[in-house]
């Protein structure tokens, strides 16, 4: 008998080099990606200052991006699966780099709205068809694993950019961080076209039905929208942290370095986590379970920062959180990628990435006025009965699937 195919992956016999290769090169542009997109986010809020904008004006540009992403990853995860994914990730990749040389020349607060909903329009295209991808190139057994690889990717290059922006900015100026930005996602466009893998159409695949058809089979899979309503819960939890953390932080008398230590905490756990928690997720026998745990995990931490007042506290809870975040999304995804077919994996991937940003959205959008009349412990242990409640929901949901 053969010796199996060796490698970190321990990949079987069968589809060796082509789900390695196609994996490896996803990842690595799914890294520069999000390093370049993010390299934005910290010095438009500074740059739209300098043109005059206030304080809600600077967050109304950003609304309007999370908006955009949230409303059109749906449609775009459908047009993946009609135009293919290589297609549709590069036009997402196009737009995105474009958005960027466009910042470089804006003069107003208003141009900057503009080039920010065209940033929510080249997200939303790369996001869930990328994640489609992930799902195409793997073998069945191995999609905790690959989604670890991936999100470690991706969350690496969120963490990486910020801090790349920063350095750029405060050494050359605003404009050289959106050329920047710009010269390494065009960079990604080329390689995207020219060594990213289409994926491989399976024989067994049948024929893609109507477009009405298959998106009334999606809209009425009951696993599905669990796995999409514990995602809002997850975020909703997820949106407090970043929205409030800081203010309750300096409340605590945290110094502003000290906070950046709390993100930074929270971002690493959750990347390095995912790899390993994603080799358990292909190991354990229901997916279900990680997922369970990995809430009940982010609730507890969601508890412990109401609670919070000195910085070993915050920190604790960060690392709770990411690694909480991490085993939850890594089965998620695998979970999402087997309970549809495959020629919807790029609608359900969608509505995912939909949910992700309407739970950051909607913790920030109404949470502030709860911190105002109770107080953070009240704010953040209703943020974990809202995680709890949405854990309850997916568990109902998912009574159906069979692991």
């Amino acid at each position: 008998m053969e010796r199996p195919y060796r490698n970190t992956l321990n990949l079987p016999a069968s589809r060796p080099a082509s789900f390695v290769y196609s994996l490896t090169v996803c990842c690595l542009v799914t890294f520069g990606f999000y390093t370049a997109s993010y390299m934005r986010i910290p010095v438009v809020p500074l740059y739209a200052k300098s043109l005059g904008a206030d304080t809600p004006t600077v967050g109304l540009i950003n609304s309007i991006f999370f908006l955009t992403a949230g409303c059109l990853s749906f449609p775009t995860g459908l047009l993946s699966d009609r135009w293919g994914r290589k297609r549709v990730a590069l036009a997402g990749t196009l737009i995105v780099s474009l958005t960027s040389f466009w910042l470089a020349f804006t003069t107003t607060p208003a141009q900057l709205m503009l080039v920010y909903f065209f940033f929510g329009v080249g997200l939303s295209a790369y996001g869930p068809t990328m994640m489609s991808y992930v799902a195409d190139v793997s073998p069945v057994t191995h999609l905790g694993r690959s989604y670890g690889w991936y999100t470690t990717a991706l969350y690496t290059g969120m963490s990486v950019g910020p801090a790349v922006g920063g350095w750029v900015a405060d050494g050359f100026g605003y404009a050289d961080v959106f050329v920047a930005s710009g010269v390494v996602t065009a960079v990604l466009w080329v390689l995207i076209l020219a060594a990213l893998p289409a994926p491989t159409a399976q024989p067994e695949t049948p024929a893609r039905p109507p477009l009405r058809e298959a998106a009334g089979d999606v809209l009425r899979n009951r696993p599905l929208w669990g796995c999409w309503l514990v995602t809002l819960g997850l975020c909703f939890g997820l949106g407090m942290f970043v929205t409030f953390i800081p203010l309750h932080a300096r409340d605590a008398s945290i110094p502003i370095a000290s906070i950046g230590m709390i993100f930074f905490v929270q971002g690493v756990s959750n990347a390095l986590s995912r790899i390993p928690f994603g080799h358990w997720s292909d190991r354990t026998g229901d997916r279900r379970r990680l997922v369970a745990f990995g809430g009940l995990g982010a609730a507890a931490a969601m508890v412990g920062f109401g609670a919070a007042g000195q910085l070993w506290h915050f920190l604790a809870c960060a690392l709770l959180l990411g690694a909480g975040l991490a085993l939850a999304f890594t089965s998620i995804g695998a979970l999402i990628a087997v309970v549809v077919p495959a020629h919807s994996r790029g609608l359900a991937m969608g509505g995912y990435n939909t949910c992700i940003y309407f739970g950051i959205m909607l913790a920030s959008a109404t949470m502030g006025l709860v911190i105002e009349r109770s107080g953070y412990l009240a704010a953040f242990v209703l943020a974990a009965a809202v995680t709890g409640l949405f854990l309850a929901v997916f568990g109902l949901l998912m009574r159906t699937y069979k692991a």
